[in-house]
């Protein structure tokens, strides 16, 4: 495709200073979001009203690289290799490590209207003249042999190295010059090439793009067909990236994992105490009933830590938390996403364990449009306040959907009003059911956390109903977990190992 026609680019041809970016804001706020991996502002609450030493620990990790907060949607096959290879960019190996679901998605780029409109009107102007030079008598074929150059670097970078024998069909059958030739003695059939090209595809896509190629092959405007080709080219470079993604991960998570090593190390040695607030963290579960149930050799040191970091990892997990850790900064916006996703899941399971007596007069599809209304009024609850203030517009919600599933209201208004002034009580962390509720909750990711071997967990009692919710957040959690722990693990035995160390002498003492 020609150059103009690709100024803003769906995936791979992407300028060098617009890579991993998700658009092209001049304020980086916006392209650092609380939800993904790295947030680009540290919540005005955080431990101690730190000073900047928690944002110098992000900007000297990610050297000045820049990464999207949800998976980077540009990111080009060459990008992705240097990250495997020479870790030239941290943020996005470090994405890919930690998210097992990590995906290069096709959305669309432009935020900005008049960016986008820019954009429709120059993919429309390439494709109006290409239009209006086939249609003139004897056809033009300038804009078309540049189409069909576009094309064949692009079949060529989708076909793998063992593809040798395709790619010196691909040479022959779409050699430019004979076609150039083809085209001046007026002999150029278009649609022959579209064809082959269909046909080509067809044997190298995906199974998920087939459908696209039967639509193809039927389609009978020249036109109409090579902007089909060029959308599932499009489609197969990101179907190519994905499964170049999944078959190196295992090698990216280890170079990550030794990167993050060296650049925290470089980073302590020029920063006074680059363990200040990981210290606090950590040693805030650290009592001297642990330390007396424990010897002070290594390995009872290190099982100390592991257990000490679980649990100080799950208390990232309650609302007016903050990770503010030095160790979680790359982190910190994807914990705060997760502690959004637990909170609202237990206020969830305790508000479907209180409405347990008005389930028995509902059907399982009239739950299950019950839970659905109350999952999306909890959706933008971020705090216990969030909480109280929904909680009022919830118990309207479930009134209404129990009357119009024709529950008996006048006979069951008792039974309601008590579950209703039970479930205005919710917002307070000392509630018995939300206590019961997160103390099952954490205990179940503890156990996924720190456990040994790969045998499943067993979903808490009476919270079968949060299953999927619980898995996937013990899934993320699990992975944050576990790569943290890799990286910084040596710094956190550490530092137990001396607190240990501390409280003994002064118990030797006293």
């Amino acid at each position: 495709m020609p150059e103009t026609l690709f100024i803003f680019n769906y995936c791979h041809i992407m300028p060098n200073s617009q890579k991993v970016t998700k658009n092209d804001s001049d304020n980086d706020q916006n392209i650092l979001e609380a939800s993904g991996s790295i947030s680009n502002s540290i919540p005005t609450n955080r431990i101690g009203n730190s000073d900047d030493s928690l944002e110098k620990v992000k900007d000297f990790m990610l050297d000045g690289w820049v990464a999207a907060a949800s998976p980077p949607k540009f990111v080009s096959l060459e990008e992705i290799m240097k990250a495997a290879k020479g870790m030239q960019n941290m943020a996005l190996a470090h994405e890919i490590a930690v998210d097992g679901n990590f995906k290069i998605d096709k959305l669309d780029p432009d935020g900005n209207p008049l960016r986008k409109k820019l954009k429709e009107m120059v993919h429309k102007a390439f494709w109006d003249i290409l239009s209006e030079e086939l249609s003139q008598n004897p056809p033009v074929y300038d804009q078309a042999l540049r189409l069909l150059s576009e094309i064949k670097e692009s079949l060529d970078e989708l076909l793998l190295p063992h593809n040798a024998k395709t790619k010196e069909a691909v040479n022959q059958v779409l050699d430019i010059e004979l076609i150039k030739q083809q085209a001046e003695k007026g002999v150029l059939d278009f649609s022959h090439y579209a064809q082959y090209v269909i046909n080509l595809m067809a044997k190298i896509c995906a199974p998920v793009r087939d459908e696209k190629i039967e639509e193809l092959k039927k389609c009978t405007d020249v036109i109409e067909t090579f902007k089909g080709i060029m959308e599932l080219i499009q489609l197969m470079k990101l179907d190519l990236a994905n499964f170049t993604i999944s078959m190196i991960r295992p090698n990216i998570i280890a170079s990550s994992i030794e990167y993050e090593k060296k650049k925290f190390a470089e980073f302590l040695k020029i920063q006074a105490d680059g363990l200040h607030y990981t210290r606090i963290w950590l040693l805030n579960h650290l009592s001297q009933e642990i330390i007396n149930s424990a010897s002070s050799d290594l390995n009872s040191i290190k099982q100390m830590t592991h257990s000490i970091l679980a649990n100080a990892y799950l208390d990232l997990l309650e609302f007016d938390s903050s990770p503010n850790a030095e160790t979680l900064m790359l982190d910190q916006g994807r914990l705060l996403d997760l502690r959004n996703k637990t909170c609202r899941l237990v206020a969830e399971g305790s508000i479907l364990i209180l409405l347990k007596p008005l389930q028995v007069h509902l059907t399982d599809q009239q739950i299950t449009e019950m839970r659905e209304h109350i999952t999306i009024l909890l959706n933008s609850v971020t705090s216990n306040k969030d909480l109280e203030t929904v909680m009022k517009d919830i118990i309207v919600q479930v009134e209404a959907d129990l009357v119009k599933s024709q529950v008996d209201m006048v006979n069951n208004k008792i039974t309601f009003e008590y579950i209703k002034n039970q479930l205005l009580d919710l917002h307070k962390s000392d509630n018995r059911i939300r206590q019961l509720v997160a103390s099952r909750t954490r205990q179940f990711l503890y156990n996924v956390i720190t456990s040994q071997s790969s045998a499943p967990q067993q979903i808490p009692p009476g919270l079968s109903c949060l299953r999927e919710g619980l898995t996937k957040i013990a899934a993320q959690l699990a992975i944050l977990f576990a790569h943290n722990r890799s990286v910084f693990g040596d710094y956190y035995t550490e530092i137990v190992a001396a607190a240990v160390n501390e409280k003994n002498l002064t118990a030797n003492h006293n």
